[in-house]
């Protein structure tokens, strides 16, 4: 196997023989030929020209179970390998393919052939900068499809980004040129922009704009359900098919944001948020005793003590583990994952109290006129965004203390899991306004753009650039680097990655992204400090 598509790769360089996800090599090179045949399923839409919604649908479900984290189940991805070809050979016409378009054999003795000859590997690619523009639209792909997934389950969807995704998708077979790769890498952040202000509109429209809340932090005595991962739909049939059972529901990690929807508040069994960020799922897990439900990534290999009260659905898969899958109409039956909670105990608590939340673009909005105020005063002096992921490293302890020594006139901005290293300090506020806004999931960063959007146009100023807006964001997967990819498209610059820039960025490409856009890495906290707050 090789691979390099997250930021804990093996020594920032590639993961070979196992990954550091916990995803065997083998499941490793599965998603590389699923990926590849999806591209090739994308070509022979794109040559029929024919709008089909069940390609669509097939590609985005593909790119999504292979982000990181996502699935570690071989007999799933094998079957979905196995249900793409299907598709390819009902579809595919007399005309000239490649050779993933033509592939149409389900001897899985032809499919590990093909994988061991090395054809569908990350490193096929030779030339370095070629392959790292790839692997960046790629990934950007990736992080596109799980957004447009989310939006699509709620009844929200693009034109523009499936026809981009497919079309995409079947370019990244044909040569082209660096110049032309980097062009893609830009449209490809347009559409990223694209597709989180439909899914903002999924979101807000279906569950209400979230409102500031002060979200509960302990436990009650009631047995639970713990739910993780994206997908705010799987979340809302789960509470309502939970409602009168006697059985409490908790968030854990992305999922916190669903505590700031005035749709989930009216449910009395939803509690509050249990734990931390995703990689603290093994202790937390086993700590809270009751079954978890794994809407999207974000899976850590789970300990013997829970693994069989661990159930995945969507796009997530881990072996030995229950899948629920949704019927011909999206509706997903609960009831193994409810009744197995009523037999559990009570969660232990490791928390009291509560942290805020709520801060989209929505309810900022309502506290511009205070915001401006506070930043003509000179009481606010620098907004920070410090959205983004965290992660299991111990460098990441590093946005803590960027945290914690920021001149108390700072305000940050956030969104994605991100926030568990500083959303528990006590930072404070200015004159009633938190010292961290919480905008909600990696999904909800649209937020953050929209809130720099208002800024500009409350100030006068002509970009974004000209505002007192810092960019110190933490990267862990795809998600977030379609994120990326949406603020390059707008032409933000300056941004500071850590804590360790992508090992799939060549040396050209970080000069080029350096030279046009500005961005760099992180050093210290006093230094970055310096050079990002006082200078």
């Amino acid at each position: 196997m090789f691979c390099f598509q997250c930021q804990e790769t093996f020594k920032n360089s590639g993961c070979v023989n196992r990954g550091v996800c916990g995803k065997t090599s083998d499941v490793a090179n599965l998603q590389d030929f699923l990926f590849w045949i999806s591209k090739g399923l994308s070509e022979i839409a794109v040559k029929s020209e024919r709008e089909n919604k069940e390609v669509v649908d097939r590609v985005i479900l593909n790119l999504f179970t292979t982000i990181t984290n996502a699935n570690f189940d071989f007999s799933q991805i094998k079957d979905r390998i196995f249900e793409t070809i299907d598709m390819m050979n009902s579809i595919r016409e007399d005309k000239d393919y490649s050779e993933a378009a033509m592939f149409s054999s389900k001897d899985f003795s032809e499919i590990e052939e093909k994988i061991n000859s090395g054809e569908v590997s990350i490193l096929r690619e030779e030339n370095e900068d070629i392959r790292s523009l790839k692997e960046l639209i790629t990934y950007g792909l990736k992080g596109m499809a799980a957004y447009t997934r989310h939006a699509k389950v709620l009844g929200y969807e693009s034109e523009k980004v499936n026809n981009f995704i497919i079309k995409t998708m079947a370019e990244l077979l044909t040569e082209k040129s660096l110049d032309e790769l980097v062009a893609l890498t830009l449209e490809t952040g347009s559409m990223g922009y694209e597709v989180m202000a439909t899914l903002d509109s999924a979101n807000t429209k279906t569950y209400g704009n979230p409102e500031i809340t002060d979200v509960n932090i302990g436990v009650r005595k009631n047995p639970g359900i713990l739910v993780s991962g994206h997908d705010l739909k799987d979340f809302e049939m789960l509470l309502d098919q939970a409602k009168d059972s006697g059985v409490d529901i908790y968030t854990h990690s992305e999922m916190l944001p669903a505590n700031y929807y005035p749709k989930f508040k009216k449910f009395k069994n939803f509690v509050g948020n249990y734990g931390n960020a995703w990689w603290k799922q093994r202790d937390e897990f086993e700590a809270f005793n009751g079954p978890i439900l794994m809407t999207t990534n974000c899976i850590v290999p789970p300990k013997d003590s829970y693994r069989d009260k661990l159930f995945t659905t969507g796009a997530a898969g881990y072996p030995g583990c229950v899948y629920i899958d949704a019927d011909e109409k999206g509706h997903k039956d609960f009831s193994e994952i409810i009744e197995l909670a009523k037999t559990c105990e009570a969660p232990e608590e490791i928390e009291k109290g509560s942290i805020v939340g709520g801060f989209a673009h929505s309810q900022v909005m309502e506290l511009a006129d205070k915001v401006i105020e506070a930043v003509k005063n000179g009481d606010i002096t620098k907004f920070i965004v410090m959205a983004g992921c965290d992660g299991r490293m111990a460098d990441r302890n590093y946005y803590t203390e960027f945290a914690e020594k920021l001149p108390k006139s700072t305000v940050i901005l956030t969104a994605g899991c991100a926030k568990y290293r500083y959303n528990k300090l006590n930072l404070g506020d200015i004159n009633g306004i938190p010292r961290v806004l919480d905008a909600g999931q990696c999904n909800d960063s649209y937020s953050l753009i929209q809130i720099a959007l208002a800024l500009a146009d409350a100030f006068g100023v002509e970009s974004v650039n000209d505002l007192p807006i810092v960019y110190n964001i933490a990267w862990y997967e795809q998600k977030a680097v379609i994120v990326l990819l949406a603020l390059l498209s707008l032409g933000v610059k300056n941004i500071h990655l850590g804590p360790s820039l992508p090992a799939f960025l060549s040396p050209n490409v970080i000069n080029v992204l350096v030279d046009k856009f500005k961005i760099s890495g992180i050093t210290n906290v006093e230094d970055d400090i310096k050079n990002l707050i006082n200078k």
